[in-house]
């Protein structure tokens, strides 16, 4: 960053924001921060928590979503919560745009914004502008003769997307044509997803849809763009070690069924069974479970919550047993301590790498975003020392423009997390990375390749038991190993030369 930029951040107001998994505690920091700065030890007159739980955003539905109950939110305001209907599409960029709204709003009163919630993607997309994906008038050159190329039943299926990812479980070969379609378009990103992950896929095929250019020129064009702040922004991360947070989780699970649960999965139920029914002055008078399986996609809005698709066989059951609600159960709690990993992972390889390359080099004094773990493992008395004293001395001294302590030196566990490994930001190495091949000895139905991704997990597939047991088999059958890792698609001519990768990756922009 130039000198000019590093001396406009001192310009710009302040931001606080709370990222960590699910059932840590964010929001009851949240709270207290803003109890103390309504004390009056700082210019600030307050402060307000933006909400950026991507659940949370839905009307109603508060067991299922984990909101904190009115009753317990100490009279500090909390926006961006509560103002959609369940199964509307809310996104990234519209949430974005409201929170620098509400940001404007809460600075123009003098008090400041509390960023909280789990949607750490929305977060980083907040704190560094210009990282979204824009819509264009024309295709670039590249796509626009990917597209030429197409053969017709690829280019019938570019111009009509499907609206929801087809499951590959139940529709191996639409996902197959998807992936195919993608790998026509930009194989370099195609390889980074498996097949199976139809997501993931067609979330890509949009991308090129919307903007005109494939996935991996965006790439290469962002990596020209200095990662500039948006906010002077002061990171809290709370943390807690995940063999005690697993077990919190599922005493919530168990807390979440007793306050009412499976009422609100119920009446989830209803809406997406009756569409026309979403409003909430709506009187639903009988659901159809049949209709809820049809008309239900889990990949949108509220119906993205953990617990509500777990439950489906035992409410779809014309005999429901304690045996199927068991196991919903139990599906919730490993989706939920599941969910805490991702969640992890999304801060340790997304967030901290770009807070870093933002601060560049700098020591904690003069970093520009200041990035802090408090270890919320244990409770109680813990807490307030650990957390809270911690977090209130932290912000003053940032508010204050003091100088701020070495966020390695809060605990053990703040040295051990805040300590990454540098990750590449070359193009060409991001491009590289997750790389899937396939496994010609352990695809036992061409039409449905095994795909692992390439490097350790490559390795470790290689000497597993089941992939030599395979490529013992095919020795006997054709009296030598088959070639054992290829890439997918092979019909379609590959775009990246393996001894020119870098060039190729350049003559995309």
């Amino acid at each position: 960053m130039s000198p000019a930029s590093a001396s406009g951040m001192s310009t710009l107001k302040p931001l606080i924001t709370i990222c960590g998994t699910t059932g840590v505690g964010k929001s009851k920091l949240a709270i207290e921060l803003a109890l103390k700065l309504a004390q009056g030890t700082h210019p600030w007159k307050g402060a307000r928590i933006i909400n950026a739980d991507s659940m949370q955003v839905y009307t109603g539905m508060d067991v299922i979503t984990n909101k904190v109950p009115v009753a317990e939110r100490m009279g500090v305001e909390h926006l961006l919560m509560d103002f959609k209907q369940p199964g509307e599409q809310y996104v990234v960029g519209q949430w974005v745009q409201d929170a620098i709204k509400a940001i404007d709003e809460t600075h123009r009163m003098d008090k400041i914004p509390i960023i909280v919630g789990g949607t750490s993607y929305w977060i980083q997309h907040l704190i560094f502008p210009n990282r979204l994906p824009t819509p264009a008038q024309s295709l670039s050159d590249s796509v626009a003769q990917s597209i030429a190329n197409l053969p017709p039943e690829l280019l019938e299926l570019f111009n009509a997307l499907p609206e929801h990812p087809p499951s590959a479980a139940s529709h191996p070969q639409d996902a197959m044509l998807l992936h195919k379609l993608l790998t026509a378009l930009d194989e370099p990103v195609a390889q980074r997803w498996h097949w199976r992950d139809t997501r993931k896929v067609i979330g890509s095929l949009r991308v090129i849809k919307d903007t005109g250019k494939a996935p991996s020129e965006i790439i290469i064009e962002q990596s020209k763009i200095a990662l500039i702040p948006r906010y002077r922004t002061l990171c809290f991360w709370l943390y807690a070690e995940l063999s005690i947070l697993n077990e919190r989780l599922d005493m919530r699970v168990d807390d979440m069924i007793k306050e009412g649960l499976m009422d609100e999965i119920k009446e989830l139920r209803a809406i997406a069974s009756f569409p026309a029914c979403s409003s909430p002055d709506a009187v639903v008078t009988e659901l159809s479970d049949e209709s809820a399986v049809q008309q239900t996609d889990y990949t949108v809005g509220i119906y993205q919550s953990i617990g509500y698709k777990e439950f489906h066989d035992y409410l779809a059951s014309s005999e429901p047993s304690e045996k199927l609600f068991a196991s919903a159960v139990e599906k919730m709690k490993y989706g939920t301590r599941q969910y805490a990993k991702r969640q992890i992972r999304w801060l340790k390889n997304k967030l901290l790498p770009a807070i870093y390359s933002t601060n560049s080099g700098r020591d904690h004094a003069a970093a520009l975003l200041p990035v802090y773990l408090l270890d919320a493992t244990e409770l109680g008395d813990q807490w307030t020392s650990r957390v809270l004293n911690q977090g209130e001395h932290i912000m003053d001294a940032f508010l204050g423009n003091e100088t701020l302590v070495d966020p390695l030196s809060l605990s053990e566990r703040a040295r051990e997390m805040l300590t990454i490994d540098v990750k590449p930001t070359s193009p060409t190495e991001v491009l590289r990375a997750r790389k899937k091949v396939v496994c010609s000895a352990c695809t036992l139905d061409p039409s449905q390749p095994f795909m692992v991704e390439d490097g350790p997990q490559w390795e470790a597939h290689r000497h597993s038991r089941t992939h030599r047991r395979h490529a013992a088999r095919d020795k006997k059958m054709h009296g030598q190993p088959v070639n054992r890792r290829t890439t997918v698609h092979s019909d379609i001519s590959s775009k990246v030369d393996a001894e020119d990768q870098q060039d190729q990756h350049r003559s995309i922009v």
